[in-house]
C-alpha cells in the first residue's frame, strides 16, 4: 500500500512540477481541511444558524474563525509538544468553559424569533461568535497537538515550501467548505418561515446543547 501511495505522489509531482514531499503535504492539507470543514461540530452548527438567521454571508463570516484562532493554537501546540508532558488539565479547562458558551448559543437558537423579510434588529456578530466558539472548543487543540503540529514539524524538514503548501491547502478547504455549508443553508432560507424556521433553530439549539453537555463531561473528566 505504501508503494502505491508513493507511486501516486510521484505521478502527481511529475504532472504538477512540485517535489514529491511537497505534494504529500499538499494532499494532506486538502484532506484534513475538507474533513474538518465538513464534519459536524459546534462551529458548523453556528455557521448554519447564522446563515438561516442573517443570510449566507454571515454564516461564512462565522466560518472564518479558524483563520483568527488557529495561529496561537498552532504556536502553543508546537511549543508545548517539546516541553509539557500532559495537556489534559488545559484541555479540560477549555472544555468546561466552552460548554457554558455553547449553552448561551443554544439559548439564542431556542429563543429565535420568526424570520422576517426585513433585516433583523440585532447585530449578527458572526465572526466574534465563531472566534469564541472555536477558542473554547477543544477539538482544534486536539487536532493541532495530535496531528497538525507534528505534520508541520515534519513538513519543515522538507523546507518552507512544504509548510506553506500544507497551511494554504488546509485553510483553503477548511474555510471553503464552511462557506459552502453557509451558501447551501442560506439558499433554503427563503423556505424557512414561521414554524419550519422555529423548528430548525430549535434543532440547531439542541445540537449546540448536546455539544455543551459533551464538552462539560469531557472537561470535568480531564480535570478530575
Amino acid at each position: 500500500m505504501q508503494k502505491v501511495w508513493h507511486s501516486l505522489l510521484e505521478a502527481a509531482a511529475a504532472q504538477s512540477g512540485i517535489m514529491e514531499p511537497h505534494v504529500e503535504y499538499l494532499i494532506s492539507g486538502i484532506l484534513l481541511g475538507l474533513s474538518g470543514g465538513l464534519s459536524p461540530g459546534p462551529l458548523t452548527a453556528l455557521v448554519m444558524a447564522q446563515s438561516i438567521r442573517h443570510g449566507p454571508a454571515e454564516g461564512a463570516k462565522a466560518g472564518l474563525a479558524p483563520l483568527v484562532t488557529d495561529l496561537p493554537i498552532v504556536a502553543l501546540a508546537i511549543g508545548v509538544l517539546t516541553g509539557l508532558r500532559s495537556i489534559a488539565p488545559l484541555l479540560g479547562g477549555i472544555s468546561v468553559a466552552g460548554s457554558f458558551f455553547l449553552l448561551y448559543l443554544a439559548w439564542e437558537c431556542f429563543t429565535a424569533r420568526d424570520l422576517e423579510p426585513a433585516e433583523t434588529p440585532e447585530a449578527p456578530r458572526s465572526l466574534a461568535k465563531g472566534v469564541l466558539t472555536n477558542l473554547l472548543n477543544p477539538s482544534p487543540y486536539l487536532f493541532w497537538f495530535s496531528v497538525g503540529a507534528p505534520l508541520v514539524l515534519s513538513a519543515s524538514k522538507s523546507g518552507p515550501g512544504a509548510v506553506a503548501l500544507f497551511f494554504a491547502s488546509f485553510y483553503l478547504f477548511l474555510v471553503g467548505s464552511k462557506a459552502g455549508i453557509a451558501l447551501a443553508t442560506g439558499k433554503a432560507r427563503s423556505l424557512l418561515t414561521g414554524r419550519p424556521y422555529r423548528w430548525i433553530m430549535r434543532a440547531l439549539g439542541l445540537c449546540l446543547a448536546g455539544f455543551a453537555a459533551w464538552f462539560f463531561a469531557d472537561g470535568l473528566g480531564k480535570l478530575l
